[in-house]
């Protein structure tokens, strides 16, 4: 085709708008519109404007009031803004009182990550996860312009008598809910015979908030070539890979990234991917340190696995990007207490050692810093639960 008949397709340009409340302050609800400006990166737009607000609870018809309401409308209007994102989930009547305003696509938090999880899915297993989760979110919010969903079931014969087109809509898409659950009940039955079939092998999961290295890590583990990016979600079907450390076998699994404000739909669709986190005998938390809230990061996957109740796993927590780790030098008078983002990288690796019990490695995927430390402490702790289930086995020929 000659050149100057391709034509690029413009990324949408997106106005991000985000809440200051009282359990969220100022610098909070910026760091979490970076991560949405992140998201929406991933998903292909371009944000051009952040909008917050400070309000003790969201508005119940218009999410923010309606001062900044006409405020991000004229902004819209001015520079043909494309799409307004939300920071927060929004009720169905918050989502069409906000688009009527503003006359734009407007999208929430949950709407933009199913987004990116339809963006990335590869796998039939990953988009049918990934469609019943968007049909989940959907049908609550069937109160707009009828789709004519019923066209894609032949129309003639499939809408009851006096039944309204929003309800042949709602019907149509619970019918649709069911046959993609009985579609993953068989896919899910079949990913327990493969974890079956896996034997007794000890297995390890990889576990961490989105893009924190995972992927880099089981690259470096298994010599293998997962597929690693710096954008969020780069990996959902989880790939499991057999690892040798000094002649010990096992199985490492890398897992979808856990977010905060993780969509319920997502962790209910995702139950099968979530699994080899339930059924793992070992987990590898893995921490961006280098992220500025990597402590609540932490939190937030905590949280996830007391959700999936796999919180008392043996779990080794792998401190990755030591080598983009920055620390602000504070003043000598500043009597202020000192926080992760003003200590050294060898005073927050005491601090870390002191107030965590379980064990910790620092480490660059990257730069493959402290790895064969890392590789010493994942050879001891499967080598543990590897002699209860082989008692009988010589250990001379697994390197001690």
């Amino acid at each position: 085709m000659p050149q100057n008949l391709i034509t690029a397709i413009e990324p949408e340009k997106a106005v991000l708008v985000g809440m200051i409340t009282s359990g969220q302050n100022e610098a909070e609800a910026g760091e979490y519109l970076k991560e949405l400006a992140f998201l929406t990166e991933t998903a292909g737009g371009v944000p051009v404007k952040q909008f917050m607000q400070r309000m003790d609870t969201p508005h119940p018809a218009t999410f923010v009031g309606t001062g900044k309401l006409n405020e991000i409308r004229e902004y819209v209007r001015e520079h043909e803004i494309d799409l307004v994102i939300f920071d927060d989930d929004l009720s169905p009547s918050q989502l069409r009182n906000i688009e009527k305003a503003l006359e734009c696509k407007v999208l929430d938090r949950t709407n933009l990550i199913l987004d990116i999880f339809a963006k990335r899915a590869q796998t039939s297993y990953a988009k049918t996860q990934v469609e019943l989760a968007q049909y989940q979110y959907l049908l609550p919010r069937l109160t707009r312009l009828w789709t004519h969903l019923e066209r894609q079931q032949g129309g003639i014969g499939s809408r009851g008598p006096g039944e309204s087109e929003i309800e042949t809509d709602r019907r149509i898409i619970r019918d649709k809910i069911s046959r993609l659950k009985e579609q993953l009940k068989k896919i899910d039955q079949q990913m327990v015979i493969q974890r079956k079939n896996r034997g007794n092998i000890v297995r390890v999961a990889l576990v961490g908030y989105t893009n924190v290295g995972k992927s880099t890590l089981m690259n470096l583990l298994s010599k293998s070539e997962v597929f690693a990016e710096d954008k969020l979600f780069a990996t959902l079907d989880t790939t499991v890979r057999k690892v040798v450390i000094n002649s010990l076998p096992f199985l490492l699994a890398d897992t979808v990234g856990f977010i905060r404000k993780l969509p319920h739909h997502l962790v209910e669709s995702f139950k099968s991917t979530l699994d080899e986190v339930r059924e793992a005998d070992i987990l590898a938390h893995v921490v961006d340190i280098s992220h500025p809230r990597f402590a609540e990061q932490i939190d937030i996957v905590n949280q996830t696995l007391l959700d999936l109740k796999a919180q008392d796993k043996p779990t080794i927590t792998i401190f990755n990007k030591i080598d983009k780790y920055q620390y602000v030098q504070k003043d000598e008078d500043d009597l202020t207490p000192r926080t992760d983002e003003n200590i050294t990288l060898e005073e927050l690796e005491q601090t870390w050692m002191a107030r965590n019990n379980r064990l910790n490695v620092f480490i660059s995927a990257k730069q493959q810093h402290n790895v064969e430390q890392l590789k010493s402490i994942l050879y001891q702790e499967v080598k543990k639960i590897h002699v209860q289930r082989y008692p009988n086995e010589d250990y001379v020929s697994l390197g001690g």
